[in-house]
C-alpha cells in the first residue's frame, strides 16, 4: 500500500513504474473475477441440468407407479400382469440408480422417497462360507499392537449353477488399548450396495432372463422348489439396477464396433405394452455386428420404438462404411448418405426357394443350382485369409456370377410382369450391384446369415419381453443381451463372465473399462483373502 506522502515524493519514473504495477495487478484480479464468474456460471448450468434431470426421472417414476396399479394392469391376465409388473419394477430400480447419480448432494437425495431394499430371509440350513476382511496392518499408528475385540457379519445369498450357498462376510474390529483407536476393514464394494445377492446370484438372474428367456415369475418358482424364496419384485430390482450399471460397457463396445469398415445389420419385431395405453404395440430390436470374418467378435442390440430408417441412422451416426443388409427400405436413406450397400445372397436365394417350394418352378430350380455353386466356393474359402478368399472368388465365383447375371436377364425377358417368377428375378436384378460386391473384397461375407443367427434367439425370448413396459425396459434387454451374446461369441460362459465383471465394476477405473469387454476380458485371478468354508449343511440345488 502506497501512502500519500510516498506519492508526493515520487519522481516521474517511479510513478510510471507504480502505474504499471497497479495495471498488472488490476488485470490479474479481473482475470480471476472472470474465471470465477465462468466457473459459477458453469456450476449453475450443471446444477440446473441435474435438477431438470431429477424432475424428469421423478415424473417418470410417478408415471410408472400409476401404471403398475392402474386400470391397464387390471385388464391383463395373470401371466401378462406378472410380466408387466416385473418390467415396471425393473424400470423403477434403474431410475433410482440414475437419481442417485444425478442428485446434486446427499441432502437432496435423502429428501426423495426411496424404496426400502427387500431383504428376504436366508434359510438357516444352507452351507455357509466365511470370508474374513481384516486390516492389512495390525499395528496402531501410535506403535502399539492392535487386538481383535469383535466383528461385524453380513450374509449374502450366492449361486453357482444349480447350487445355493451363503457368503458370510466377517469384518473384524481391532482396537488399541493405549489410544483407544478402533479400526476395521472397509465394506467391500458391491454393484448393489447393502444388497442380499452376490454377483453369482445376480448373474444367474440376468442369464436366466436374457439368455434362457425365463420370465422372473418362473425363476421365482424354480428357486422356491430349491427352498429359497426370492420375490419377483426383488429380482426385478436387481435386474433394473444391474442393467443401469452395465450400460457403460455396452456404450464402449458400440464405439469399438463402429470403428469397423464392414458391418452386418438386421432387425426383428418385439411386441410391447406401454403404460397408460391400451393394446400392444410393435417395437423393433435392431442388431449390428462386424463382418463374420473380422477378428472382433461382438453383436450390439439396439431397441427402438419402430422400424423407421431413422433408428439405424441414429445408431450409426457419422459412420461411413459398407453395410450388409436385407432389402428393407429403411436402409435406403443411409445409402444415399455415403454408406455402401452390401446385398444378401441368402435373401435372393430365398425368393427362388419359396417359389420352388410352392409350384416346383424349373426356373427357380436352376437359380438354386447356380447359387448353390457360389456357396460351394464360400465353404471352400471359409478358413482362408481375406486375400486368399478374394483370389479364389475372382478365379471361381466371378465367372459364375457373370453368367448368372446374363441368365437372370434372359429369364426376365421371358417372364410375364407381375408373376411370382418375375418378382423373384427382379429382386436379384435390381440389387445386382450390391449382391456382387462381395467378389471384390475377401472381408465381405456373401450373405447376412451370420447376424441372422445372432438375432434368431430373440424370437425365443419375445414372450418374456412381451410386456416390456417402456423404451427403458427394451433398452435394458438390449444392453444385457449385447454382453451375453458377445460373451458367447468369444467362447465365454455368460454366467462366469457377468459374475466377474459385476465383481469388478464398482472399483474399475474408467480408463481401464475395456478390460471388461467380452472380446478382451480374462477371468480375474483369485484373491488371496482369508477364507474358510463351513459345510455343515447339504448343498441346495435348484430344481
Amino acid at each position: 500500500m502506497v501512502t500519500e506522502q510516498q506519492l508526493q515524493s515520487m519522481n516521474e519514473t517511479a510513478l510510471r513504474s507504480l502505474a504499471r504495477q497497479l495495471m498488472t495487478t488490476l488485470g490479474e484480479q479481473t482475470t480471476v473475477i472472470e474465471n470465477t464468474q465462468q466457473a459459477l456460471a458453469s456450476k449453475a448450468k450443471e446444477l440446473h441440468h441435474k435438477e431438470a434431470l431429477i424432475a424428469k426421472l421423478t415424473f417418470e417414476m410417478a408415471t410408472l407407479r400409476r401404471a403398475r396399479y392402474g386400470r391397464t394392469a387390471e385388464t391383463l391376465n395373470s401371466e401378462q400382469r406378472a410380466l408387466f409388473e416385473d418390467a415396471i419394477d425393473e424400470d423403477l430400480a434403474a431410475l433410482e440408480v440414475q437419481l442417485e447419480k444425478a442428485a446434486p448432494s446427499e441432502s437432496n437425495a435423502s429428501k426423495r422417497e426411496r424404496r426400502q431394499p427387500k431383504r428376504g430371509q436366508i434359510p438357516a440350513d444352507l452351507p455357509r462360507t466365511n470370508i474374513y476382511h481384516e486390516p492389512e496392518n495390525a499395528q496402531c499408528q501410535c506403535g502399539c499392537q492392535l487386538k481383535r475385540v469383535g466383528e461385524d457379519v453380513s450374509e449374502k445369498l450366492d449361486y453357482t449353477p444349480g447350487i445355493f450357498t451363503v457368503e458370510r462376510h466377517v469384518r473384524g474390529k481391532w482396537a488399541c488399548a493405549h489410544c483407544e483407536t478402533i479400526i476395521q476393514a472397509p465394506v467391500p464394494a458391491h454393484v448393489i450396495d447393502k444388497g442380499l445377492p452376490t454377483t453369482g446370484l445376480l448373474s444367474q438372474v440376468l442369464v436366466a432372463k436374457y439368455a434362457d428367456h425365463l420370465p422372473l415369475y418362473r425363476l421365482e418358482g424354480i428357486f422356491r422348489r430349491s427352498g429359497v424364496t426370492i420375490a419377483r419384485s426383488t429380482m426385478a430390482d436387481w435386474v433394473g439396477a444391474c442393467g443401469e450399471q452395465l450400460r457403460p460397457l455396452v456404450e464402449r463396445l458400440r464405439e469399438i464396433v463402429l470403428t469397423k469398415e464392414i458391418l452386418h445389420a438386421d432387425e426383428t419385431p418385439v411386441t410391447t405394452l406401454k403404460p397408460g395405453l391400451k393394446g400392444t404395440h410393435r417395437a423393433y430390436l435392431w442388431a449390428y455386428s462386424p463382418s463374420k470374418y473380422d477378428d472382433l467378435k461382438a453383436v450390439i442390440y439396439d431397441f427402438a420404438k419402430g422400424r423407421s430408417g431413422e433408428h439405424a441412422s441414429d445408431f450409426l451416426g457419422n459412420w461411413k462404411g459398407s453395410l450388409l443388409v436385407d432389402d428393407f427400405s429403411g436402409y435406403k436413406a443411409l445409402f444415399r448418405q455415403g454408406i455402401t450397400e452390401l446385398g444378401c445372397m441368402a435373401h435372393a436365394r430365398r425368393k427362388f426357394f419359396d417359389l420352388h417350394q410352392a409350384n416346383q418352378s424349373d426356373v427357380a430350380a436352376q437359380a438354386l443350382v447356380i447359387i448353390g455353386r457360389l456357396y460351394d466356393i464360400e465353404r471352400e474359402a471359409e478358413d482362408m485369409s481375406p486375400d486368399d478368399r478374394w483370389r479364389i472368388r475372382q478365379q471361381k465365383a466371378k465367372p459364375i456370377m457373370n453368367s448368372y447375371k446374363e441368365w437372370l436377364i434372359l429369364q426376365r425377358e421371358r417372364a410375364t410382369t407381375g408373376t411370382a417368377i418375375a418378382k423373384a428375378l427382379d429382386y436379384s436384378i435390381k440389387r445386382w450391384a450390391a449382391l456382387e460386391r462381395y467378389l471384390d473384397d475377401g472381408r465381405i461375407p456373401i450373405d447376412n446369415n451370420y447376424l441372422e443367427d445372432k438375432i434368431r434367439p430373440i424370437a425365443q425370448g419375445r414372450k418374456a419381453w412381451l410386456f416390456a413396459g417402456s423404451l427403458r425396459a427394451g433398452d435394458r434387454a438390449a444392453a444385457v443381451m449385447t454382453l451375453v451374446q458377445s460373451a458367447k461369441l468369444n467362447g465365454h460362459d455368460p454366467h462366469a463372465y457377468l459374475k466377474d465383471i459385476l465383481d469388478r465394476l464398482p472399483t474399475q477405473l474408467n480408463s481401464r473399462i475395456d478390460e471388461l469387454l467380452p472380446h478382451i476380458w480374462k477371468p480375474q485371478a483369485a484373491e488371496t483373502s482369508s477364507v474358510t468354508a463351513e459345510t455343515d449343511a447339504p448343498e441346495r440345488t435348484a430344481a
